[in-house]
């Protein structure tokens, strides 16, 4: 065959064109799918670079391509493609790995010059894939061998058994001859038997008969005997009545006595004849009787039926209250199971109590001792000290002249048990102190600490009340001198001066050398320290995700002198601004908000810091330099193009990982990447505006969209540009930090204060990535084409329809309470779909078609539920009319369509998820829009749900 297909003159690769290649390779299309193996080929195909990982992986993987053939026929197709260079590394790789085929296609012997060979390859390459090949066609040749020597061996085997089998055959055909004789014989003694049976059921006809005969005989004597019986019983009888005649014949009746017996006989007959004819009348009584004998008839008959129902209806209700009965058993069994548990929860909380009550009054008893200990201690030492001090007062006394007189000794403060500064107690020139000082050094009892958190609880603040009665005995101030800012907040009332000016006894002040007060919280420290330019004052870096670290301190600054370092995590700021003061959390904000923060504080202020080395030590490179901490992924709102050659090109509703919100040499920017909607992988990357510069853009577009003619905003409809969203009531925007304590709160940088109340738009949503089971929930949109779609939908495999449940009204009226019901089939009915329902047919693996509309989305999100909501785009040209008589089947016009189509259309962009458009475009009837639904379903199923916080 293959010298049949060689022509007498082949042309030269090298010189045919393009089309004129294909064209040959397309001939002899065929004969390439059927015997070629794709595997076989890719290696050379992707060393010639006419194929990618990808596409390799598409011919390879692919479910569509189901056997060997389509899938060379598709690397065919993707190789026509590459034109030229596609086809010649096909016929190269042809000639490598299957000659025949190859002089079959060309018509030319294969040949591995280097001449012969386009010069995809290079040629170190090329010689390189020769000899790989080479290796793997003499490993392939030397297994062909070891199972040809195998075959061989095998082949030697079967010829033996072969030989056994022709003798085998030849003893059969041998016994098939015996075999045919006895039949013959044993055919000719089974028709002699035939003969003996056949003779032997003549006479056992003819005994037959003999006997029939024989007892025909006896049956004909036996009733001769019966008739000579009954003739000789009759002669008895009349022998009697002849001797009676005899004996009565000489008394013979009177004429006249006759003749009256006969007379009486015939006035009796026509009685008789009387009585058997009614009259009229009777007859009417008779037949009036009759009727109300009927009626009564019937009347009893409809009696007996009525009993009879209402004796099937009690039977009816006996059973259902019996099924009541058993259903509220089990009820009120499983309700004292509950209740016995509960009380067995009950006692182990209240052991549990109990013991915390007592290591509760444990901790107490040794707290107070712990106290006790050190106020003795304290009380030990100052008197040491005062011992001290009097003896050095007086040994220097001795050692002086008597002509100058020592300078008294400037008095020691006394050390007094406070609290820390509270922050919203505080002003920049006159401070007073909010918290009640323990003028005893003995620890307080019980009594003394409820009295003090009472005056505590009138005297403060209620919000500062909650965080420093925490520390109400364990926090100790240290008071240093020369700053008149810390003197004027520490010193004590006049009233607690003149209570401890005569106490001599008493511990005078510790000096320290730190020159602000420092509240120690576990392992959150709270640093009060003037921050005016804080920005100027230290360096911040990290983000949302590691949080935000203090990087470098400026030496001889305000944060500097307080012992702020390089490694404190920020948690929050208080400072003041307006006579306000503010709180501002930056525990999981980002780096551009944290700036802000610290950018706004302008005084006095309060640092939360917690000592965390390790993550911020992950934060730096080798050189020193910090890398960025912010990682959160954004629902774009709005189509950005891409002005220069670094920013990032977005379309409305695009899923974007932002990594940087302060990229270096990018003003008002943000580093964000492209997000794989199958995996959490970064594609491309770019830069972004931020939060509020896009917010501006936002505006822009809605502004610009106003004024636009309808011919131009209509075609721009077929793309969504902006996606109207804002914050609603919630008064805070969830993409920028949180701050409390404030009547108007500053938005951002540059950005006028706006009430709780007024509404923001925005340009980027928050979005968490959500990984949902095998088969999700499909909703498909409009509604009523989705009532035509679903019942065909569900028919196909892996698909089945949601079915609601009848409920009780105390059932309905819990699951309504729980937020279980989905929708209701009619107003005020008990049929419901249900979350029930929809998990039920989720656990079966397979999807369930939901019959619903639009309110549904939110409740099955509040049950970790995420369905593909899919909406099929209508058109008043094309769409709609393709579907005009499956719509108007169900009772409903195009017109009433077009309308629902728009109105659910305007409330896809408020779901808080992605959802599928099909266009009408896309198909041509019910089956194609059907196949194409089925595709969309499996290709959203693979992506990861998106979903954003509820802002409406």
């Amino acid at each position: 065959m293959a010298a049949e297909c060689v022509p007498e003159g082949p042309p030269d690769l090298k010189e045919m064109g393009e089309e004129d290649v294909w064209e040959l390779i397309n001939d002899n299309r065929h004969r390439i799918s059927l015997g070629v193996k794709p595997c076989m080929l890719i290696p050379y195909l992707r060393q010639a670079r006419v194929l990618t990982e990808m596409d390799e992986d598409e011919i390879l993987s692919c479910l569509k391509l189901n056997n060997s053939s389509m899938r060379t026929s598709h690397m065919l197709d993707l190789l026509r493609i590459q034109g030229r260079n596609g086809a010649m590394a096909l016929l190269e790789s042809l000639m490598i790995h299957y000659p025949t085929i190859y002089t079959q296609v060309t018509g030319r012997k294969p040949s591995t010059e280097p001449s012969g060979f386009s010069g995809l390859i290079k040629y170190s390459d090329l010689t390189e894939y020769l000899v790989k090949a080479l290796t793997g066609m003499q490993k392939e040749l030397k297994e062909a061998r070891q199972e040809a020597s195998q075959l061989g061996s095998r082949c030697t085997s079967l010829e033996a058994q072969l030989g056994q089998t022709l003798e085998r055959q030849e003893e059969s055909r041998r016994l098939k001859a015996d075999h045919g004789r006895m039949r013959k014989h044993l055919a000719a003694a089974h028709h002699d038997i035939l003969k003996l049976k056949d003779e032997k059921c003549g006479l056992y006809a003819r005994y037959t008969a003999a006997i029939e005969e024989r007892s025909a005989a006896n049956i004909h004597c036996s009733d001769l005997n019966l008739q000579v019986y009954q003739l000789q019983f009759e002669l008895r009888k009349a022998q009697t009545e002849t001797d009676i005649e005899r004996q009565r014949s000489p008394k013979c009746p009177n004429p006249s006595e006759t003749q009256q017996l006969q007379d009486e006989i015939s006035a009796l007959r026509r009685q008789l004849l009387v009585a058997e004819k009614f009259t009229p009348a009777r007859d009417g009584i008779l037949a009036q009787d009759l009727v109300e004998a009927r009626d009564g008839h019937m009347q009893l008959a409809e009696q007996l039926r009525c009993y009879r129902e209402e004796n099937e209806q009690l039977t009816r209700e006996r059973r259902e209250m019996v099924e009541h009965k058993e259903c509220l058993a089990l009820q009120v069994e499983k309700l004292s199971l509950d209740c016995e548990m509960y009380k067995q929860k009950g006692t182990v909380k209240q052991s549990q109590l109990r013991e915390l009550q007592a290591e509760r009054d444990h901790a107490c008893l040794s707290r107070g001792k712990a106290q006790a200990q050190i106020a003795r201690s304290l009380a030990e030492k100052d008197t040491l000290r005062s011992a001290h001090t009097e003896w050095k007062f007086s040994w220097e006394s001795q050692g002086s002249s008597s002509d100058s007189l020592p300078s008294s000794p400037s008095p020691r403060p006394r050390l007094r048990r406070m609290h820390a500064i509270c922050p919203d107690s505080m002003k920049s020139n006159d401070i007073t102190p909010s918290s009640v000082p323990s003028q005893n050094v003995e620890p307080p009892c019980p009594d003394s600490l409820r009295r003090q958190e009472k005056t505590l609880w009138y005297n403060r603040d209620s919000s500062e009340t909650a965080e420093c009665d925490v520390l109400l005995d364990n926090d100790f101030v240290f008071i240093p001198s020369g700053n008149e800012v810390e003197q004027s907040v520490m010193s004590p009332t006049p009233s607690c001066q003149s209570n401890n000016s005569d106490g001599a006894s008493a511990p005078p002040f510790l000096l320290r050398s730190r020159p602000r007060a420092m509240r120690i919280t576990g392992r959150v420290l709270t640093i009060s320290f003037q921050g005016e330019a804080l920005l100027s004052q230290l360096q911040v870096v990290g983000g949302n995700k590691t949080g935000v670290f203090v990087h470098q301190v400026t030496e001889g600054s305000a944060a500097n002198t307080v012992g702020i370092s390089s490694g404190a995590q920020i948690l929050e700021v208080k400072y003041e601004q307006a006579q306000q003061a503010l709180r501002m959390v930056l525990e999981d904000s980002t780096l551009e908000e944290a700036m802000w923060a610290l950018g706004q504080v302008q005084g006095f202020c309060h640092l939360s810091l917690r000592p965390n080395q390790d993550a911020y030590e992950k934060l730096l490179l080798q050189n020193g330099e910090a890398i960025s901490g912010d990682s959160f992924y954004v629902r774009v709102n709005i189509s950005l193009p891409g002005g220069s050659q670094d920013a990032l090109t977005v379309s409305c509703n695009d899923i974007l990982h932002v990594t940087c919100t302060l990229p270096a040499g990018a003003d008002r920017s943000w580093r964000a990447s492209h997000v794989h909607p199958c995996q959490l992988l970064d594609l491309k990357t770019g830069n972004l505006p931020n939060y509020y510069r896009a917010q501006r853009l936002l505006i822009r577009a809605i502004e610009d969209m106003s004024i636009q003619p309808m011919a131009l905003r209509k075609a721009r409809d077929k793309q969504k540009t902006v996606r109207i969203v804002s914050t609603g009531r919630q008064g805070r925007n969830p993409l920028w930090v949180c701050v409390e304590d404030s009547k108007d709160k500053s938005t951002g940088p540059g950005e006028a204060s706006a009430p709780r109340g007024c509404l923001s738009l925005m340009p980027y949503t928050l979005v968490t990535a959500h990984y949902p089971p095998v088969c999700r929930p499909v909703l498909l949109l409009p509604t009523i084409l989705g009532r035509v779609l679903n019942q065909k939908l569900s028919k196909w495999q892996g698909f089945q329809l949601c079915e609601p449940e009848l409920l009780s009204s105390s059932e309905h009226a819990a699951r309504l309470q729980r937020s279980e019901v989905l929708e209701e089939c009619e107003q005020g009915g008990q049929r419901c779909y249900t979350l029930q329902s929809v998990e039920r047919v989720m656990k079966q693996g397979t999807h369930c078609v939901l019959p619903l509309g639009l309110d549904c989305v939110r409740r099955l999100h509040r049950a970790e539920i995420f369905p593909i909501i899919i909406f099929i785009a209508q058109s008043k040209s094309r769409a709609a009319r393709k579907l005009k008589s499956k719509v108007q089947s169900q009772g409903w016009s195009e017109e009433q369509l077009l309308e629902c189509s728009r109105s659910e259309e305007s409330l896809l962009d408020k779901l808080p998820c992605l959802y599928r458009i099909v266009s009408p475009d896309s198909w041509d009837d019910k089956t194609t829009l059907l196949t194409t639904l089925h595709s969309v379903i499996l290709e959203e199923q693979k992506k990861i749900v998106w979903v954003e916080p509820d802002l409406w």
